[in-house]
């Protein structure tokens, strides 16, 4: 494990007990949170993004200001549902951000998660997908994204413009960043589209659930989709090593407030049925930091991967998130092979 980050769902709503978590406070707190990892030395803060539900739905805005509070953190999402986005837009939005960050964007992007609502991508005004599931929508969108953030040209230059000096040819998407292109992720809940991903030269993030259950555990089967995944991309051609990220509830047990909050949440895999299909959920890792180690050393999907997305509740505020993070960093990180980037 070379990195490892948080992966933030962003949910907001009551507290219970009178209390309540706006949009604003979970976005403020996202940004000092990140601010704060940045110090620690952590390397990415990575977000979800849902529409039609109180969580993050409009990245952009938060990743470019975490992006100016923060000087080495990685940021990104995990992921963006591309069935939702205009390609050309995002484009344009994700060179910004990076060149605003000085290339530390990690653009997570797939065809999303189940929504709160029936096609909602439609409603943003997406249609025509002839699966119902939207994949095909997705890819649609995601390969002209891909083009855009290449460079290519895409819009016939106008001879005639006053703004164009006389120029013509095709003209590419603006702001262009020369380096997003190799930090784009595509987010992968099965086998075919991790091999998917790989031929197309783009790096993996494996979600928390994959929609298998052949009765093996998550982490074996997580293991041998980054594997395909891996041979996918050499089998194509493609230069250098690509990243792979996995994700994990990970909770180091140290003070009471921890045994509180996650004693006793320790339990197995589970099968349940998403989209239709059986799926295999991943465990929850809660116990004393030299147990975790233990624990994830063994667990073979984080072994394969080179970052570690730990997801928090970040309902719980900065304070304690942060003091879980720095639980992990200082008594368990270490110890599965990464090393902080302040040194």
């Amino acid at each position: 494990m070379q990195r490892f980050g948080t992966l933030s769902f962003g949910h907001y709503g009551p507290l219970g007990g009178g209390r309540q978590l706006t949009a604003g406070d979970s976005l403020r707190q996202a940004i000092d949170l990140a601010q704060g990892m940045d110090d620690l030395g952590v390397n990415g803060a990575y977000f979800r993004v849902h529409h039609f539900a109180r969580q993050q739905a409009s990245p952009m805005p938060l990743l470019a200001a975490i992006a100016a509070r923060t000087e080495r953190i990685e940021i990104g999402t995990g992921v963006i549902d591309m069935r939702y986005e205009n390609p050309l837009y995002l484009a344009e939005e994700a060179a910004a951000v990076d060149l605003i960050s000085d290339g530390r964007l990690a653009l997570g992007v797939s065809r999303g998660s189940p929504e709160t609502v029936v096609r909602g991508y439609e409603t943003f005004g997406y249609t025509g997908s002839e699966d119902p599931r939207g994949a095909d929508l997705a890819r649609e969108h995601f390969e002209l994204f891909l083009r855009a953030i290449e460079g290519e040209g895409l819009a016939e230059r106008d001879g005639s413009s006053a703004f164009g000096a006389g120029a013509t040819g095709l003209q590419r998407i603006e702001p262009y960043s020369p380096g997003l292109r190799s930090r784009v992720w595509w987010g992968a809940g099965n086998r075919d589209s991790a091999e998917w991903a790989g031929r197309r030269g783009v790096n993996l993030m494996s979600s928390t659930l994959l929609t298998s259950a052949d009765g093996r555990p998550f982490d074996i089967l997580q293991a041998e989709q980054i594997d395909a995944f891996r041979a996918a991309w050499r089998e194509a051609g493609h230069a250098g090593e690509p990243r792979v990220s996995v994700s994990r509830s990970v909770f180091p047990l140290v003070t009471a407030e921890d045994h509180m909050y996650f004693g006793g949440r320790q339990d197995g895999d589970q099968i349940g049925v998403i989209d239709g299909m059986r799926s295999t959920f991943g465990k929850t890792y809660a116990a004393e930091p030299d147990v975790l180690v233990e624990q994830l050393l063994a667990d073979a999907a984080v072994q394969a991967a080179d970052t570690l997305m730990l997801t928090i509740p970040s309902q719980l505020g900065v304070e304690f998130n942060l003091r879980v993070v720095e639980s992990f960093a200082t008594h368990v990180a270490p110890a599965l092979g990464w090393v902080s980037t302040r040194g």
